[in-house]
């Protein structure tokens, strides 16, 4: 019976492998890898809460389930935007706690070849961009890869976690 778990386990991660969520901040298309993603919806009340940094925007209930939500403009330092009906909220599962990340849209799920997808280039020495992960060669375009489970510092888990 586990055998049987293991090869079904195995399966879901090959046909995940490879497959990214892309979203949009103004210009530049990120890939989230689709294996954190649980869903996507559209933006809705947010419930601010005290003493959290910037980017995260606070909280929404979500089927009776408490999430908090960041807003990803926000914590890449890009310059704030209002939110409109393309805006999205891309619910994602990382060191077991669910979060909400607000995009400026969705745009697609892609496959991307491994051979396909490069480490980032080093700009400065000993600097380089810690939400990145890789970049993902499609056609003439470059999509960046987000690395998710940098999206949240040590200091953040623990303020999401007093809160919740």
């Amino acid at each position: 019976m586990a055998e049987v778990l293991d090869t079904q386990v195995e399966m879901e991660e090959d046909t995940q492998r490879g497959r990214f969520l892309t979203f949009s901040l103004g210009k530049e298309t990120y890939g989230i890898e689709i294996k954190y993603v649980t869903e996507i919806i559209g933006i809705q009340a947010i419930t601010e809460l005290p003493e959290l940094p910037e980017y995260i925007k606070g909280i929404i209930n979500l089927r009776g389930k408490i999430i908090p939500v960041m807003d990803v403009r926000l914590r890449f330092r890009k310059n704030s935007r209002d939110y409109n009906d393309r805006t999205c909220i891309i619910v994602i599962d990382i060191m077991e706690l669910s979060i909400g990340l607000i995009v400026d849209s969705v745009s697609e799920v892609l496959s991307i070849d491994d051979q396909d997808i490069v480490e980032p280039p080093q700009m400065n020495k000993g600097q380089h961009n810690k939400y990145i992960k890789n970049i993902g060669k499609v056609g003439n375009e470059v999509k960046l890869l987000l690395d998710c489970e940098k999206l949240l510092t040590e200091e953040d888990l623990d303020g999401i976690g007093e809160v919740l």
